[in-house]
């Protein structure tokens, strides 16, 4: 075995375990960096000996190309979904048509498990390799959606002393706090939210392009078997456990008592009898907003498999587990009013103020109505009575108007032609669903940015609230960024109601801040567009502050999952000489950033442009990225500034262009040599 084969394998196999550990256990063994230098030396390797590139490789969950259609397969084993129940009374009969059919009258031991609210799909592994991923479809034919599953990070691609063939069932979903920051990127890019997790989850494992999966924060959580072949457990309970020794995301479990149930590892149970499943089915409703995910019931499943055998099926249920489903948390109340908010990116509002009710334990007094084809959607009104509830359990929304309720005399509502704050005019962009303010000098955009720039995700300045900061606007104490870092106790000590000890923690949260990552620099200056993840990237791609705001269109281009409409607000941005002066103010104020820890790759593309086309050995996404971990760059257009175009099979006009414009040109060993 050669040693670049021993590293490969190393490498996999550590990359492997920081995997589990950071997307399964969520306990990460390993920082950012650390981890990013691993999978750079392998994705090196990798492109250097393509022939020892396996599918199970962690550098093979990166989104490939749009597929035409998914393949429809069959399932080996119909994959039946459950029967519903909504009342204890209908849990008692569930429990009493089993002991019937199994003529006994001895207690059941039951699994209980919280009922995720995902997309359900069946993962096939075949000598250890995943080889397929179907979704549900009828229950007797599936899609094999493979190219996206493997983008989630929690999915063992590769197993260890795996049977034969192993077959395993689960749920994909996005945890609520993962739901909340995708659909804050998506209006600020002036785009429809989710209606809630599972939609956001479902959709984006239908799409026919994996990068759209991978995109998204997907987590899979697993659960049920499917046909097995050398595997041999006898139930729920034992398979629980096979699946946490294989490496699978799934929940543990232990003996049912109520005084233990929490919002941990061990959410499962086996009950014994149907008195202890119903403590359960209470004790989860009663979890379930603290959960990390969406439930809408729990499932009540006989343990033992030779139970389940002998119990069968009807129709497309097994007669040995029931979805003891929670019901709708939904309330009625009526709209007082419509108000219109407006955002840090100046996006406009509708917000409806509605009479409080309780909704899932909590008094909802806002929901948001997105923006104005939302309202005209819905058509919600002033003075109308409506449904409402919390979307993923965290946002409230109003689900539909009661129309037989609505009461004479009602208007439609339209966003206003200005600004309510700053009565500049209002601009909808060609496009996009949202209506602007344009103003930079708008008060609300100032106090929403500044709350932004505050936030935990961003500077973290802890102590500064959101009421304190609109006090500092208005007593214009606070016009800029930069000016929060020229505070002193004295001035916050000139607010309204603050004490001297108020104030002291004040200035040292501010002062806390001002040694911060480059990555949370980047999100806190609030450039539209740009989120956690987008800083994330684009602070390991261009590493220091200096080099950030030098990038041009064209490098932004380059970079992972950054399109020409994100790269042109960015560059726009950067381009804007207030941005720039206001960069140098905060800086001067005493706001440091980590310095970046040196590469520990050769950097043998230094400077050199490198034009890719054809069919070659990698993705083209991958080739791209090893460019730029290299020192290269790889734009998507060849130019008289090109140094190679590497070609593969099936090279189009860019090959001719190379030759017109006398650009050296490789094939994949050349370009190995040159990077070697």
């Amino acid at each position: 075995m050669s040693s670049a084969t021993r590293r490969i394998i190393a490498l996999r196999q550590k990359i492997r375990a920081h995997d589990y550990s950071y997307y399964v256990l969520d306990q990460p063994t390993i920082g950012d960096f650390e981890y990013d230098q691993l999978f750079m030396e392998l994705k090196k390797l990798e492109g250097e000996h393509p022939d020892l590139v396996t599918p199970d490789s962690p550098t093979q969950r990166v989104g490939g190309e749009p597929l035409a259609e998914f393949e429809k397969i069959a399932h080996r084993k119909p994959m039946l979904s459950l029967a519903n129940t909504y009342s204890t009374d209908e849990i008692r009969e569930f429990d009493a048509r089993v002991k019937k059919l199994l003529e006994t009258e001895e207690d059941i031991h039951y699994l209980c498990e919280p009922k995720f609210d995902g997309l359900a799909v069946e993962l096939i592994y075949e000598n250890g390799l995943l080889t397929g991923a179907l979704t549900r479809g009828d229950g007797t034919v599936g899609e094999n959606v493979l190219s996206n599953i493997r983008t989630i990070r929690s999915v063992p691609l590769k197993l260890k002393k795996a049977p034969l063939r192993l077959e395993v069932r689960g749920e994909i979903l996005i945890y609520k706090k993962d739901f909340a920051q995708l659909n804050e990127a998506q209006q600020e890019a002036g785009e429809m939210p989710f209606a809630n997790p599972r939609n956001a989850a479902a959709g984006a494992i239908r799409q026919l392009d994996p990068r759209i999966a991978a995109a998204r924060p997907l987590r899979a959580f697993c659960y049920a078997p499917g046909a097995l072949e050398g595997v041999s457990v006898d139930s729920q309970a034992a398979w629980l456990e096979f699946l946490h020794h294989m490496g699978f995301p799934c929940l543990q479990f232990g003996v049912w008592n109520s005084l233990k149930l929490e919002a941990g590892p061990r959410l499962a149970a086996v009950c014994k009898g149907i008195d202890e499943a119903l403590e359960y089915y209470e004790g989860i409703m009663g979890l379930r907003h603290s959960l990390p995910f969406d439930i809408d019931g729990v499932v009540i499943k006989v343990n033992l498999f030779n139970l389940q055998n002998a119990l069968g099926t009807v129709a497309r249920n097994p007669r040995w587990a029931t979805a003891a489903k929670f019901a709708p948390e939904q309330a009625t109340t009526t709209i007082e009013d419509i108000v219109v908010q407006v955002g840090r990116t100046g996006a406009l509002t509708p917000v409806a103020v509605m009479k409080p009710v309780r909704v899932g334990g909590v008094t909802i007094v806002n929901a948001t109505l997105h923006n104005q084809s939302e309202v005209e959607r819905k058509d919600v009104r002033v003075g109308d009575t409506v449904v409402v509830q919390r979307a993923g359990d965290v946002i409230p929304e109003v689900v539909e108007v009661v129309l037989k309720k609505r009461p004479l005399g009602t208007r439609k509502f339209k966003l206003p032609d200005q600004c309510p704050v700053c009565q500049e005019p209002v601009v909808l962009i060609e496009g996009e669903v949202v209506t602007r303010c344009v103003n930079p000098l708008c008060p609300a955009i100032l106090n929403e940015a500044l709350k932004h720039f505050a936030s935990r995700r961003a500077l973290n300045i802890e102590k500064l609230g959101d009421k304190i900061l609109e006090q500092m606007t208005t007593h214009g104490m606070v016009k800029r960024f930069s000016d929060l870092f020229a505070l002193t106790k004295n001035d916050v000590l000139e607010l309204p109601r603050q004490g001297e000890k108020s104030a002291q923690n004040i200035i040292e949260s501010i002062e806390h801040s001002r040694s911060t990552t480059l990555n949370r620099f980047i999100y806190a200056l609030g450039i539209r567009f740009v989120g956690e993840q987008t800083a994330k990237t684009l602070a390991k791609r261009f590493r220091t502050l200096d080099e950030f705001l030098g990038a041009s269109e064209e490098q932004l281009l380059e970079v992972e999952n950054i399109g020409p409409k994100v790269a042109a607000a960015i560059t726009a941005r950067l381009a804007n000489a207030e941005f720039r002066r206001e960069v140098n103010r905060i800086l001067q104020n005493g706001v440091t950033l980590e310095k970046p820890k040196a590469l520990a790759l050769n950097q043998p593309l230094k400077g050199k442009t490198v034009v890719i086309t054809g069919t070659l050995p990698l993705p083209r996404d991958e080739i791209k990225d090893q460019i730029i971990a290299l020192g290269g760059k790889s734009p998507g257009s060849i130019s008289k500034t090109t140094d190679y175009l590497l070609a593969g099979e099936a090279s189009g006009s860019k090959l001719d262009k190379a030759a017109e414009l006398g650009v050296k040109i490789l094939d994949w060993d050349e370009f190995q040599k040159l990077i070697r």
